[in-house]
């Protein structure tokens, strides 16, 4: 299995209603991209200071499946319509467990 496990950081002009509408883009994924086989995302709980603002995890069954996701129309539409307009920073690793 391979998970994917990226961190978000907002610019300071991000508003409430595009997180929100990431929130919906992001919820239709894995119906969109059938080789997710899990995708969890959400807000920092806020329990630490200096945390990025927004984390996504999603598991693959394997790195094929990983790299359709990655490249999938549906998933790079949403990158460039929902997350780079408010992006400060990101942060991502993908590790096999």
């Amino acid at each position: 299995m391979i998970r994917h496990v990226v961190l978000l950081t907002w610019s300071e002009d991000a508003t409430d209603k595009q997180k929100a509408a990431l929130a919906a883009e992001l919820a239709e994924l894995p119906g969109r991209i059938p080789e997710i086989r899990s995708y969890k995302f959400g807000p920092d709980a806020g329990i630490n200071p200096g945390n990025h603002h927004f984390g996504i995890v999603a598991d693959f069954d394997n790195e094929a499946d990983y790299l359709v996701y990655r490249d999938h129309p549906a998933h790079r539409e949403l990158i460039l319509g929902f997350i780079t307009p408010i992006l400060e920073s990101r942060a991502a690793v993908q590790f096999t467990f």
